[in-house]
């Protein structure tokens, strides 16, 4: 099983940017597609972003299209999540997550994927 640590949550605002990175270690990292989902207080965990096994296919929530983007190096086994025009509505924890499956339209969904990290705080403030 593959083991997910986030970084570089933060607080910035309304219209600033921010990327954030998943370190992966344990399994062979080109083995899984990997999502970014979120979770605000008091609301349920959602999807973001995705990408398959190789990046060569991406996939993102209708709320972050345009601004998010997500890539990977399988290379130094990381996820990254490149968000831009952040608004206060992105604010959340945000979690990265591996799925032995890479189907990328299986991927908004977060039975799809079996390990998560623990989250990294993204506070936008207005």
């Amino acid at each position: 099983q593959v083991q997910l640590v986030e970084s570089g949550g933060g607080l910035v605002q309304a219209g600033d940017s921010l990327s954030i990175s998943c370190a992966a270690s344990g399994r062979t990292f080109s083995s899984y597609a990997m999502g970014w989902f979120r979770q605000a207080p008091g609301k349920e965990r959602e999807f973001v972003a995705a990408i398959t096994r190789l990046g060569l296919s991406t996939q993102y929530a209708d709320s972050v299209r345009g601004r998010f983007t997500i890539s990977r190096d399988n290379a130094k086994n990381m996820l990254y999540l490149q968000m831009n025009s952040l608004k206060p509505e992105d604010t959340a924890v945000y979690y990265c997550a591996a799925s032995i499956k890479n189907t990328i339209t299986t991927m908004t969904s977060t039975s799809s994927f079996a390990s998560w990290g623990q989250g990294t705080q993204v506070t936008v403030s207005s």
